[in-house]
C-alpha cells in the first residue's frame, strides 16, 4: 500500500478547520487522563519557581486540561514570604466582552454564563498576577490558537499591569507553521504534558 503524501498528514491551514480538528483529536485521545496527570505534575513543579500569589484560571470545557486540582493544591500552602495564595475564574463583561476574574474555591457558589460555562457567583474580584490560558493549539514564540472569540486578547490588551501568561494544552496541538495576526497577544510560556514547550527568555 502506498504511503500518503506528507501534505495529507498536515493539519488544515484554515484556522476554523484547524480548531475543529484539534478539538476532535483532543476529545478522541484514549490516553487523555494519563496526559492530564502528567500535565498536572508539570504545572505543579513549574509553579514552585514562581513568585505570584494570585492566578487567574479557567473552567475546562471540550476536553481541555483541568488545571484546578493542581492550582487548589498550590493554594493550600503559603509562599516563602508567608503570603496567602488565591485562584479565580473568568467572568465575561457583556458590554465590553472583556474578562474579569473572581475568586474560586471548591464549593463556592457558581452560576452559568451566557455560554453555559460555570463562573463564580458573588465572590471577590481580583487582579491576576499570572494567567493560565487554555490552548486549542499553539505555535512558535508563544502563539496561541483559541476558539476564535478573542476574549483573552481583548482582556490582555487592557490589563495593567499585564499578568504573566501561561498557555496550557496537550502536545498534539503544536502547529509549527502557525502565524500570528495583528490582534494576537503572544503567551509568555506554554506548558504541555511533555514539560515546558516554550518560555520567553
Amino acid at each position: 500500500m502506498t504511503a500518503p503524501p506528507d501534505s495529507w498528514l498536515e493539519p488544515p491551514r484554515d484556522k476554523k478547520l484547524l480548531r475543529r480538528q484539534l478539538q476532535a483529536e483532543r476529545l478522541a485521545m484514549i490516553d487523555r487522563h494519563r496526559r492530564a496527570m502528567h500535565l498536572q505534575e508539570v504545572l505543579r513543579v513549574w509553579l514552585i519557581g514562581r513568585d505570584e500569589t494570585a492566578i487567574g484560571a479557567y473552567w475546562p470545557i471540550k476536553g481541555e486540561f483541568d488545571a484546578l486540582p493542581a492550582l487548589f493544591r498550590w493554594t493550600e500552602g503559603e509562599d516563602v514570604k508567608g503570603r496567602h495564595r488565591i485562584i479565580g475564574l473568568p467572568v465575561m463583561d457583556r458590554q465590553t466582552r472583556h474578562l474579569r476574574f473572581h475568586r474560586w474555591y471548591p464549593g463556592c457558589p457558581m452560576e452559568e454564563d451566557a455560554y453555559g460555562i460555570p463562573k463564580p457567583k458573588d465572590t471577590d474580584r481580583f487582579a491576576p498576577q499570572l494567567l493560565l490560558v487554555p490552548c486549542v493549539g499553539f505555535g512558535p514564540g508563544g502563539l496561541r490558537l483559541g476558539y476564535g472569540g478573542g476574549f483573552y486578547d481583548r482582556t490582555l490588551a487592557t490589563l495593567e499591569p499585564r499578568p504573566f501568561t501561561v498557555g496550557v494544552g496537550y502536545a498534539h496541538g503544536f502547529i509549527p507553521w502557525l502565524e500570528g495576526e495583528s490582534h494576537d497577544v503572544p503567551l509568555d510560556a506554554v506548558l504541555t504534558e511533555d514539560g515546558v514547550a516554550w518560555q520567553k527568555a
